[in-house]
């Protein structure tokens, strides 16, 4: 795991407390409007294993009742189950008409299994609530539904997607929820293709099925076992978990590839892709609604069951999970209180204090909270950190080489933000390092006391003048110890270089040591693509010959143009000390380390977009070239 050695953060940019003087923030309240009552049976339904008493509803009385406590308090509000529909089209219209009502409702949603959506249903809607956003549960194909099946055990799969072609009909646009099970795996392309192909989807969001851990079959009410539980059963009995389950790693590649064909097939025009969009959004800088890219995580959202249970999210375990009842509870403060004495909340948000160091935190956001209870890894390895960073590494190749999806495969380059990292005219730069002019600028170089070369002769990250080879003062900008990378780069590779550093132990000071770095600026996608993978082809080569102590790291990062605000992709080369190494022993073993990266660079050109590591089976090689993202 990359962590910062330098920097820890605290738990509040990830985790949002509850403030109740906070208005403009909303909560999402999940009605569980049948509790876990429902009319099909999908094996891998983690509703019903809660075992909640099935039957009754939430009523319109209970959603007024709910308004009142959150007083003043914006709402987005989800029918949810179980499945909604089944409570009836009378009492649906009934609750939709007092959220209609209430001003502080914002948005309304419906999470259906599809199987009961008809047009009565539609134009029920249409009356009472316009702009109700309808979800629909659909594991992608047929083949792709094998755990989504009746109390029969047959396949609802047809019933689904002839209700996705009737909103089509009715000029509706719907988002999919889709369960990542083995019965995907490895055809993410197609899946995606198949959900694309219906007119009326115009989100998808790809969900994860780690349920390693469930080991038994949920429970019946009575006596007599139906076909849909004897599957479940039967799925039970292999060591690994469920047969529905998958690893971590597993919904990484997943994601990747889904992702690779959404953009290369021009998907991203038409359909929003989870959860691709949170983490292009949060390596642009921007926010976003899922909070498992969000600070707005477990205390920002409820769920009320028809008995009047009201707790935190859905997908906590209960009755842990569990805060108030809705008719004892007079006000949000009350709840903030019932949220400051849940051991659970407590503990969940212990669960993210390793995030606070972690150089993934400002994209990842620390994760699902339910789901990491539900890996809570016992050897210290954490297979659901692992995934986040693979992903987010995975989707920052795509950006940056859309027409060389392959990238995302490698595991050498990984995201690995600089902060501050920026330049005052990133396209002047580039143009005068292949079309240098007359030297008409001052350039101002100081060196510190430390040995940092740069405007001011101060240690630590200064300003520095934007220098180019052919500037008679080049040489003398670059620090000594970092020279002989900095030469290679730029004389044998042809390379930009937007920053250096020798690396400084800083004795005395206080200052964190820092260890050697080139920055490199690729000209176009092109050219980054072909860096990066002879990068990774350098650095796997020189590994085995580095002294102890001492590792190569190839980061992916952006460049910031303080002229036109916008950013660029870069690669940021270093080398850093190994895990349990002191920096003493890697400032002993530095020129040593340079040498052989030096050599091992020299030994390589950024000529193919082939790199060190393995493609997965179902190779991106062949995918489809398209530039995007400009």
């Amino acid at each position: 795991m990359n962590h910062s050695t330098t920097q820890r953060h605290t738990i509040e940019g990830l985790y949002r407390s509850l403030d109740v003087d906070d208005h403009d923030t909303a909560v999402s309240v999940i009605v569980k409007t049948r509790g876990e009552t429902c009319d099909i049976d999908c094996l891998y339904c983690y509703e019903k294993r809660k075992e909640a008493p099935g039957g009754a509803r939430v009523g319109a009385a209970q959603i007024k009742q709910l308004a009142s406590v959150f007083k003043g308090r914006k709402l987005a509000v989800e029918l949810h189950g179980g499945e909604p529909l089944t409570a009836g089209r009378q009492h649906i219209g009934e609750i939709l008409t007092e959220l209609a009502r209430l001003p502080q409702v914002v948005r309304v949603s419906l999470q259906s299994n599809g199987v009961l959506l008809d047009a009565q249903w539609l134009d029920l809607f249409d009356e009472l609530c316009p702009g109700l956003s309808i979800g629909i549960s659909l594991d992608g194909d047929a083949r792709g539904n094998a755990w989504r099946v009746g109390y029969d055990g047959k396949p609802v799969y047809p019933r689904v997607a002839r209700s996705l072609r009737l909103l089509a009909e009715r000029g509706r646009s719907v988002g999919v929820i889709a369960a990542v099970t083995p019965a995907v795996l490895d055809r993410a392309e197609e899946v995606l293709e198949h959900l694309a192909g219906f007119g009326s989807v115009n989100a998808i969001s790809f969900v994860p099925c780690f349920d390693t851990t469930i080991r038994r079959s949920t429970a019946l009410p009575g006596r007599r076992r139906p076909a849909s539980r004897q599957l479940q059963q039967a799925a039970l009995g292999t060591a690994g978990g469920p047969a529905w389950a998958i690893h971590p790693d597993e919904y990484a590649q997943f994601v990747l590839s889904a992702t690779a064909h959404w953009i290369s097939a021009g998907h991203f025009a038409r359909i929003k892709l989870e959860p691709a969009v949170s983490t292009i959004r949060r390596l642009r800088g921007l926010t976003t609604p899922f909070c498992h890219f969000s600070d707005l995580k477990c205390d920002h959202v409820f769920t009320l069951y028809p008995d009047g249970r009201l707790g935190s999210c859905d997908e906590l375990p209960w009755p842990q999970a569990r805060l108030t009842q809705l008719e004892s509870t007079r006000n949000e403060h009350e709840l903030v209180q019932a949220q400051q004495d849940s051991l659970l909340l407590h503990q969940g948000k212990a669960l993210m204090d390793k995030c606070t160091s972690c150089d993934y935190r400002t994209t990842c956001g620390g994760g699902c909270i339910a789901t990491r209870w539900r890996q809570n890894p016992l050897d210290g390895h954490d297979a659901y950190c692992d995934y986040r960073m693979r992903m987010i590494d995975g989707v920052t190749a795509l950006l940056a080489q859309p027409a060389h999806p392959q990238g995302a495969w490698c595991q050498s380059l990984r995201w690995h933000p600089r902060t501050p990292n920026s330049m005052r005219d990133v396209p002047a730069f580039q143009a005068r390092w292949d079309a240098p002019g007359p030297v008409h600028d001052r350039v101002r170089l100081r060196t510190s006391e430390h040995g940092n070369i740069n405007t001011v002769g101060l240690a630590g990250i200064q300003e520095a003048d934007d220098l180019h080879p052919a500037h008679p003062l080049w040489r003398a900008a670059i620090e000594p110890g970092v020279w002989p990378l900095v030469d290679t780069l730029t004389r044998a590779w042809n390379l930009v270089t937007y920053d250096s550093c020798e690396g400084h132990p800083y004795t005395g000071a206080e200052l964190a040591p820092t260890g050697l770095r080139v920055g490199l600026l690729p000209r176009d996608r092109q050219e980054y693509a072909r860096a990066a993978a002879a990068l990774c082809r350098a650095a796997t080569s020189a590994a085995v010959s580095l002294p102890r102590g001492v590792e190569v790291r190839v980061g992916r990062s952006d460049l910031t143009c303080e002229t036109t605000e916008t950013t660029t992709p870069v690669l940021d080369l270093s080398l850093v000390p190994s895990p349990d190494h002191h920096w003493e022993d890697y400032f002993v073993r530095r020129e040593e380390a340079t040498a052989v990266l030096v050599e091992a660079l020299d030994a390589e050109r950024p000529r193919s977009t082939t790199c060190a590591c393995p493609l997965p089976a179902t190779s991106l090689a062949q995918a489809k070239p398209v530039e995007v993202f400009r």
